[in-house]
């Protein structure tokens, strides 16, 4: 069963913060500048030099304040209850946060995430079976990391995405194949670490 952001279980790991600062991911890693914590920034590097010749590694997000977090929340929640009339707020909750963690666990806003991809040497995009940050709805579920119906190609972009990523200690959060993490709550339960090592960053 896909363990979800949402779950009980993320919510309840402690979190004891190294107060790690954030840093800027070099050019290399795309035009985006995204901000990360020092040390996951290290590991994007291992696993960029991991990658074949000729593939890079784009970074098209990293840390996302709390506020934009939380208007992402209420922009999808609202599809949503658009497509379901009558949803209760329980399963609200839990269909929103395949997309989009809840704002206390999220670990964009602790600068512990990346949404990713991976680009040929002239900064096109390999096929990966969906856009970066499609919902569950507009791609038919094909957002999820182990998705049925992409092709072969995509197929083997994720799996290579996955190789480089996870060998450096980063997790996938599985209903999007773009999204890793590495010292968040959900790392921490995933990975079965005692405690997260990242919490919220307010700036």
């Amino acid at each position: 069963m896909t363990l979800l952001l949402s779950d009980p279980r993320v919510s309840a790991v402690p979190v004891r913060d190294v107060d790690e600062p954030l840093v800027v991911l070099d050019p290399g890693f795309g035009p985006g500048q995204a901000l990360v914590r020092r040390e996951l920034a290290t590991r994007l590097r291992s696993a960029r030099a991991a990658l074949p010749s000729g593939i890079h590694l784009r970074v098209v997000e990293g840390y996302r304040p709390a506020d934009q977090q939380q208007a992402i929340i209420e922009r999808y929640s609202a599809e949503i209850r658009a497509e379901r009339p009558g949803i209760g707020e329980p399963e609200l909750h839990i269909l929103t946060s395949r997309y989009v963690a809840p704002l206390a666990v999220a670990p964009h806003v602790a600068g512990a995430a990346v949404d990713v991809t991976l680009v040929d040497a002239g900064g096109q995009e390999l096929d990966l079976g969906t856009a970066v940050d499609a919902t569950p709805e507009q791609s038919g579920g094909r957002c999820y990391f182990a998705a049925d119906g992409i092709g072969r190609g995509a197929r083997a972009n994720r799996d290579l995405l996955a190789r480089v990523l996870c060998r450096e200690g980063l997790v996938n959060y599985p209903t999007e194949w773009w999204h890793y993490s590495y010292g968040d709550r959900y790392w921490a339960l995933a990975t079965g670490a005692g405690a997260a090592l990242y919490g919220p960053v307010f700036r």
